[in-house]
Formats: structure tokens, sequence, C-alpha cells
């Protein structure tokens, strides 16, 4: 079977673009969170995911119904992390983790209470990024705008607090909104990559893509732009190895990205000149 013949497929079509738009988004957004050293959000965050689909699931909703449930849990997780490492005065890797334990106990609870681990809830734990449908492809696409946009608003700012907080603050910006925003988009992302690689791997879809990038950028622009095209790239190839190699996409798109990593971390560790002894 060809390309072509593959591509002539609706549900490839429909995962290749809503794939690649948020493989993109989750990419740009792993570029500041990297450099905030607050990657873990994604996975805390995808816990928090697990209890909101597992929400959708006990009441019988479905599909692009789950993901409109889960989206209005996980806004509120963020800001809620936010919100404890501002008020509580924790650290936000500590936020991060109590956020999570809260998020996946309760999926647990409603999972069993909802008669165990169904078939719909293990495609959102693991991913299933060929069944989407129509209407998340357009959710997808109306997110994925509204996510740009923001970022590009916003994009000076997010690039000043990425690398001096204390700086940003002195200089006018106003952080905890702006810190907000960030959280914000990055629930956004989660919530939509539920489907691309499942809840359990949803934070290597926005760390993988940057830390590479990081390896190989000689400007910010620049690293954001390379991390796009991985992430783009990585759901792409992964998309057309699974359906030739009958192996899960989701795993499929995450060893793409580990080897793109391990790929630019020679080609890094190739170019630096060595030191003379």
């Amino acid at each position: 079977m060809d390309f072509i013949e593959i591509l002539s497929y609706g549900f490839i079509q429909r995962a290749l673009l809503a794939g690649t738009l948020i493989a993109v988004l989750c990419s740009v957004l792993g570029v500041f969170l990297v450099l905030r050293r607050l990657s873990l959000i994604g996975d805390g965050l995808a816990h928090v995911t697990f209890g909101g689909t597992a929400i959708a699931l006990s009441l019988k909703l479905y599909s692009a119904s789950a993901l409109l449930v889960s989206l209005p849990v996980v806004l509120l997780s963020s800001l809620g992390i936010l919100k404890l490492t501002e008020k509580a005065r924790l650290s936000g890797d500590s936020a991060i983790g109590i956020v999570s334990a809260l998020g996946i106990s309760a999926g647990i609870i409603l999972a069993s209470a909802g008669g165990g681990y169904n078939v719909d809830l293990l495609s959102y734990l693991f991913g299933n990024i060929l069944s989407i449908t129509s209407q998340e492809v357009g959710i997808a696409a109306v997110l994925f705008c509204v996510v740009m946009l923001l970022l590009s608003l916003f994009f000076n700012d997010l690039l000043a607090i990425a690398f001096d907080e204390e700086l940003a603050r002195v200089s006018g910006i106003r952080t905890a909104t702006i810190n907000a925003v960030l959280v914000l988009l990055t629930a956004l992302s989660v919530v939509l990559a539920m489907k691309l690689v499942g809840i359990m791997l949803i934070s290597s879809l926005l760390i993988l893509p940057a830390v590479s990038a990081l390896q190989l950028a000689r400007s910010f622009k620049s690293c954001v732009a390379l991390a796009a095209l991985q992430g783009g790239c990585s759901v792409v190839a992964g998309i057309f190895l699974s359906f030739a190699t009958n192996l899960p996409t989701s795993a499929m798109i995450v060893l793409l990205n580990l080897a793109f990593f391990g790929l630019a971390f020679l080609v890094r560790r190739c170019l630096q000149p060595k030191s003379s002894s």
C-alpha cells in the first residue's frame, strides 16, 4: 500500500490534520515550560484530564463531549497550581504533585464507580488518534487558532519571564497575568493532546521537541521553529509508520521524538568545539 492510497482514508486525513495542529501547539508551549522549569506541569494536568474524562464517561458522554467536559476541569486545575505556588508558598513541582494526586485519585474513584476501566477510558489513557472525529478536528482547529493568537500577543512577555521573572516584574510586566496565560494555554494543549498520544504520554509531547530544539538552536525564535517542526514531523511520520507496521500510533510518535532528541544531542556534540588541553 503506497502513501497516496493511505492518504485516501478519511480517518488518516483527520489524524494528520488534528495531530499536526496539536503537536505544533504542544511543542511551542513546551519551549516556554522547559525554560521556566515547569515542564512537568503537562504530566500533572494530564492526571487531572484523566479525572475530567472519567467524569464525562460516568455521565455517558463520549468523543468530543468528553473533551469539552475535561476542558473546564483542567483549566481550573492549572490556575489552582498557580495559586498554590503563590499563596501556599510551595515550589512548582510540589503544587503540580498535589493537583496531580487529586486528579488521578478522583479519576480512579469515578472510573470504579462507573463500572471499571472500559474501552473508552483506556483509549484516552493511551491515545487513539486514528479514531478522532470530524467534530474533534474542528475543536482542535479552533483551539489551535485561539492559543496561537494568544501566544503571538503575549510572546515578548512570555519570553521575558521565561528567562528572568524578577527582571520582568521590575520592568513593569504583569508576571502574575502572564503566568496565568501560560498555564491556561498549557491546559488547553493537554486536553487536546489526550487523543493524540494519550493521558499517560502527554508530557513527552511537551518536553521532547523543546529539549531537542534547545540542543541545536542559536536563538529563541529558531528554537521555537525547530520544536514546532519536530513535533509536526513526528506526528506525520508516526501515523504513517504505525499504519504500516500495525503498532500503536501514540507510542510511535513518542519514540520518534526520542530518536530526534538523540540525533540532536549527537549533532550538538559533534559540532561543539573541543577544548584544548
